[in-house]
């Protein structure tokens, strides 16, 4: 999806100030503006979201911690009610419980009653960078573009390579979805050839009234 964002919006942007009538070197400005605004954008989000989760997923293990140290017992009821729900006999599920809880009390109550685990926790810095890159990975293209085709041939090589790349992640998206290849293909190329002919459109306007 960050990929997809990056190609669409900077392939946008790119079109949109061509299309105001905007000389090569003001075309790449704004594509590598674009592409560095949009990866930091999305860097912040996802660093806010992620870190929000994280503050979410501390609170529940502190409260965890505190129950667990002021009601043992119930807290090792609890674990077992969890496992008899999943179809273990009742003593079964006390022994289980209770061997969880003297190797790791806290780590077994956040995998099985809160749904935390270890290699799932919330890592904010690891989520910004990655979501940064996949934006950047995809705003490259169309960037990239700009500084090799000529001016003449920017708008239809960059509408002709980003529609490209769009129907192959959008079958990429469908294939690890188990949906139809061609529906999400298609789906994808539309809706950003929609987007890419309404900016340029709005940057036409925009620069014939400028």
């Amino acid at each position: 999806m960050g990929a997809n964002d990056g190609i669409l919006s900077t392939a946008s942007l790119i079109l949109g100030v061509a299309a105001a009538g905007g000389a090569g070197s003001e075309v790449a400005v704004a594509g590598m503006a674009g592409l560095v605004a949009g990866a930091m954008s999305m860097a912040a989000g996802e660093y806010i979201s992620v870190s929000s989760q994280a503050d979410t997923e501390e609170s529940d293990l502190a409260r965890e911690r505190e129950e667990l140290a002021t009601h043992d017992a119930s807290e090792r009821a609890e674990l077992a009610g969890i496992y008899v729900s999943r179809g273990l006999e009742l003593s079964l599920a006390r022994q289980v419980a209770d061997q969880l809880m003297a190797r790791d009390a806290v780590g077994a109550h956040a995998r099985d009653e809160l749904g935390i685990e270890e290699r799932t926790r919330a890592r904010p810095i690891q989520a910004a960078m990655a979501s940064a890159a996949s934006f950047a990975s995809g705003a490259a293209v169309p960037t990239v573009l700009v500084a090799l085709l000529p001016h003449a041939a920017l708008t239809p090589g960059v509408v002709g390579a980003t529609l490209v790349v769009l129907l192959v992640l959008g079958a990429t998206a469908a294939r690890l979805g188990g949906a139809s290849l061609t529906r999400g293909a298609l789906r994808v190329a539309f809706w950003g050839a929609v987007a890419m002919g309404f900016t340029a459109l709005v940057g036409r306007l925009v620069g014939a009234v400028l």
